[in-house]
């Protein structure tokens, strides 16, 4: 999902397409599988269960109050889901409609593999005709797009930037890097003067921490469309990219015995220990690094690119909010659904849990009003990527092709060359196997 880090994957679309070629068809047709459009009855909603959860209840609470005021005669249930096992109660709702939800959020790498079982509806001409879609973000656009339809609506937006220690800094005379030059060697600098701290924590098993190394030197993950993907990860420029990120594994900043096994939450937890004088971390680690010991001894900056003062591409997770295909309440569900997703709700789920929104003008004033959400929303500008809209990415995501690649080249297994040219074939078998 789509980001979600605190979500087991991230976004699944490539490149939206123009709305208008399906944008004819009216907002209240009866197109879902069961051929009905009931105006009143029970609607039920799955969301996912946070750490933490009572917040998101309330601003949930509240939009449903306000749909059942509008819609008298109807109801909604809904039930918070364990994120974890998301996957069996998905596939079980798209096998028995009878048991399954009518509106639910989902995690954004999930998108084209539910849309490819035939479980989200094709909302194209209702999100084209919703007022608030053109504040959308293009990130946000991608994020529930599949083969140029649109298949839910964005919910929020998770990116990650560099985090860095203020205090540490300014004792050895250093300022943010600007380049990813620039990073590496600032990270050896801290780790010869400080030899307690990684100068830059990395992890082997942080596949969106690495990626955007790949992706500032020209790399993609992939290229192609719709039910034909190849892998890219084996190209040069990609190569170059996977160099630039296994590099920084060593005594001379985080000792791969140590770090090559580390995912994207522990190297984020070693800096909000005071372990790490930089890491790379989501909007969505504020929380745990304020509640740790380098509170008020940090900033956080775009993670630089390859040109001095450009911004590194970063991943875009997140999730979205969409409508099953099986629905008897078509339009109620699409009206459900806007609402959940709305500029309204996505302002309060920031207020309440943290969760960045997808429309340009409503982070913009929250960035404004919280300086610290600035170098999130300034990497969202800069322009973001995104996992293959494929449903092979939930394999490739879930057999590690990513980390065993980094693993193999940071323990000297395999060099970069041979290392990336085995997981490119990989992707390609599960690409291939896909369709």
């Amino acid at each position: 999902m789509t980001f979600a880090p605190r979500r087991a994957g991230l976004l699944t679309a490539l490149l939206a397409a123009a709305l208008t070629a399906t944008a004819c068809a009216p907002q209240t047709s009866s197109d879902s599988s069961s051929g009905k459009d009931q105006k009143d009855g029970t609607l039920r909603v799955w969301l996912f269960q946070e750490v933490g959860n009572k917040p998101k209840e309330k601003v949930a609470d509240s939009v449903v109050a306000d749909f059942e005021k509008a819609h008298q005669g109807t109801k909604v249930a809904i039930e918070y889901i364990p994120v974890e096992t998301r996957a069996q109660r998905v596939k079980a709702a798209f096998n028995d409609p009878a048991s399954a939800p009518d509106v639910m959020e989902f995690g954004n790498t999930d998108t084209a593999g539910y849309v490819h079982d035939g479980g989200l509806l094709d909302v194209t001409a209702d999100f084209a005709d919703w007022s608030e879609a053109k504040d959308s973000d293009p990130t946000a656009k991608q994020s529930v797009t599949v083969d140029g339809k649109v298949y839910g609506v964005p919910f929020y937006v998770g990116v990650r930037a560099l985090y860095y220690r203020t205090d540490i800094f300014r004792e050895l005379g250093l300022k943010a890097p600007r380049s990813m030059a620039e990073l590496a060697t600032t990270a050896r600098k801290i780790r010869a003067a400080e030899p307690g701290l990684y100068g830059l924590v990395v992890g082997g098993a942080y596949t969106y921490g690495a990626m955007p190394f790949v992706w500032a030197n020209g790399g993609e993950l992939a290229t192609g469309k719709g039910g034909s993907y190849a892998s890219a990860i084996d190209s040069a420029d990609a190569r170059k990219g996977i160099k630039a990120y296994t590099g920084l594994f060593g005594d001379d900043n985080c000792p791969a015995a140590k770090c090559a096994g580390m995912g994207g939450n522990d190297t984020v937890t070693a800096f909000a220990a005071g372990k790490a004088g930089m890491a790379i971390g989501g909007d969505f680690s504020h929380a745990a690094v304020e509640a740790g010991k380098v509170k008020g001894k940090y900033a956080v900056v775009p993670l630089p690119g390859v040109a001095s003062g450009s911004v590194a591409p970063a991943f875009a997770g997140g999730n979205n909010i969409g409508v099953l295909k099986s629905t008897s309440h078509r339009t109620l569900a699409v009206d459900l659904m806007e609402r959940l997703a709305a500029k309204k709700t996505q302002s309060a789920m920031f207020d309440a849990m943290g969760f960045l929104p997808t429309f340009t003008d409503v982070r913009d004033r929250i960035a404004a009003k919280h300086p610290y959400v600035k170098p999130f929303a300034d990497t969202l500008a800069a322009g973001t990527k995104f996992v293959p809209a494929s449903p092979a990415w939930s394999q490739i995501d879930s057999s590690l092709v990513l980390p065993t690649m980094l693993q193999e080249v940071v323990s000297g297994k395999k060099d970069v060359e041979k290392a990336s040219a085995d997981a490119a074939r990989k992707m390609n078998d599960a690409f291939g196997s896909a369709g």
